[in-house]
């Protein structure tokens, strides 16, 4: 399975709102600024996690981008359904419907068993958990091997 530009960036930028959290309010150009990613593209994030109800826009002065939930309530499945659907490698995981032999067919199952699995780690990961694993990454020093 292979998760879309949308996916990777939306959980990169609530990554981004879980590591301010508490701050207050991010602009998109600081969130872009930091992550590398346009401002207008965030603004295209933050309008579908807005209407899964994990970002809330404050607008006015001081107004920007922030979490609807606390970090430890929101998943990475979360995230990633919310910008991309549900996790199916194959048409036939989603809708049984579109294959007459889905109910006959073991290669299927195999695929429904990648999903699962695929939906499991990501619930099993907070943005808590990843905005953790995050300011260790950064504070780990960089080496440089010749």
């Amino acid at each position: 399975m292979r998760v879309s530009t949308r996916g990777r960036y939306g959980l990169r930028v609530m990554l981004e709102l879980a590591g301010n959290q508490g701050r207050g309010p991010m602009l998109a150009e600081a969130i872009a600024k930091n992550q590398g990613i346009s401002a207008k593209y965030i603004h295209v994030l933050a309008a579908g996690l807005r209407s899964a109800g994990l970002v809330r826009t404050v607008r006015g002065p001081g107004g920007g981008y922030e979490l609807s939930r606390k970090p430890d309530t929101i998943t990475a499945l979360d995230v990633v359904a919310a910008l991309e659907g549900r996790s199916a490698p194959v048409e036939c995981v989603a809708d049984a419907s579109s294959c007459r032999q889905a109910d006959r067919c073991a290669a299927r199952d195999v695929w429904c068993d990648v999903a699962s699995a695929v939906d499991r780690v990501l619930a099993s990961l907070t943005l808590e958990q990843l905005a953790a694993r995050q300011r260790a990454k950064r504070a780990e020093p960089v080496t440089y091997d010749i």
